[in-house]
């Protein structure tokens, strides 16, 4: 399950040259992600839209399109402005299920330049426990470079 941090990282930042804007490069960072990494079911990213999270750029299986802040691990992750790694999101208090298949999570905060969060890095798995301490510091690394990169007008 070891990834390539540094290979995607480079691959994010010739998307980013191509084209900042964050539609396009959300959603080569979400395929980037799916492709990249073994045993996903889910990588995308919900966008803050009206004090909520809204569905944006993704791949994987259909996914629930607005998530209250303090809701479920994404919801908890925007409103704390922290990362929440989860082994079994069954265990997680007030999960949200979107894919019953989903057995563990991590959800990474995107800031803007200012530090508000404008969005989340979602990533779902069906194994638990999927995600490391390694995963969490490469996805972490990735999330932040992407907030130098993007262009969120």
């Amino acid at each position: 399950m070891n990834c390539d941090y540094d290979l995607m990282t480079r691959q994010m930042v010739g998307f980013a040259e191509t084209d900042p804007h964050y539609i396009p490069l959300l959603a080569n960072v979400s395929a980037l992600l799916y492709q990249s990494m073994d045993d996903l079911n889910w990588a995308g990213f919900y966008l803050m839209r009206g004090g909520r999270l809204v569905l944006g750029p993704f791949q994987g299986q259909t996914a629930c399109i607005h998530i209250p802040l303090g809701k479920g691990v994404c919801g908890t992750a925007a409103l704390t402005n922290k990362t929440v790694r989860v082994a079994n999101v069954h265990e997680f208090e007030g999960h949200i299920t979107c894919d019953s298949r989903s057995l563990s999570e991590i959800v990474i905060p995107l800031r803007d330049s200012d530090g508000k969060v404008v969005g989340v890095l979602d990533m779902d798995s069906p194994v638990e426990d999927r995600f490391s301490g390694a995963d969490q510091a490469g996805l972490e690394g990735l999330c932040r470079l992407l907030e130098t990169v993007i262009s969120w007008v």
